[in-house]
């Protein structure tokens, strides 16, 4: 799991074993005084590490680029990380117990934690970071993809071999589209 910013000045990612998240922030350095006339600044890379929870894997970035949440499939833990201030500021006792993706609505308000391990399909409010509502999908889930009309959500359920359609105002399964194969990761695709 990685995610960069749309500027590409910082790239997120988790790492499962150590339980961290690597905060990467592209800096120019100057050059120095002894530097050629014509020297141009070179970039490098700062790396932060913060402590999350152990078995944190999937995660996602709120919309206004704030807040980093992962959950971990170990502790059923959501870590939430300060992206500014590059540390860890809540952690949740959610029992997400073999999270293996987090995924937000595209408005930002609700997040959606999927667990390989249950099949459920877990919903929080991200403002008030409370848990909606659980939601079982299938015999385990995977990746989540929003539409990005914030209509619906699909959702991998691999031993299933479907992906599970998720109705955003109702909170309820309408569909699953048989794709065989264990469905996991999800993306769009357009066609010219």
């Amino acid at each position: 799991m990685i995610y960069v910013t749309e500027d590409g000045k910082r790239i997120y990612t988790t790492n499962i074993s150590s339980g961290t998240v690597s905060i990467l922030v592209d800096t120019l350095i100057q050059p120095g005084a002894s530097a050629p006339a014509n020297a141009r600044p070179r970039e490098d890379w700062s790396q932060t590490i913060v402590a999350v929870s152990r078995g944190s894997e999937g995660f996602d970035v709120t919309p206004d680029n704030g807040e980093l949440w992962t959950a971990s499939a170990e502790d059923g833990m959501i870590s939430i990380v300060d992206l500014a201030a590059k540390k860890l500021t809540t952690k949740i006792d959610a029992k997400v117990f073999g999270a293996n993706r987090l995924k937000f609505t595209t408005d930002g308000k609700m997040a959606f934690i999927a667990s390989l391990g249950t099949g459920e399909l877990t919903i929080y409010d991200v403002q008030i970071r409370k848990e909606i509502k659980r939601l079982k999908v299938g015999k385990g889930a995977a990746g989540i993809l929003m539409d990005p009309d914030g209509s619906r959500a699909f959702v991998a359920c691999s031993p299933d071999n479907y992906v599970a359609i998720v109705n955003l105002k109702t909170l309820e399964v309408t569909g699953h589209v048989d794709v065989g194969g264990v469905p996991d990761g999800l993306a769009w695709a357009t066609q010219h």
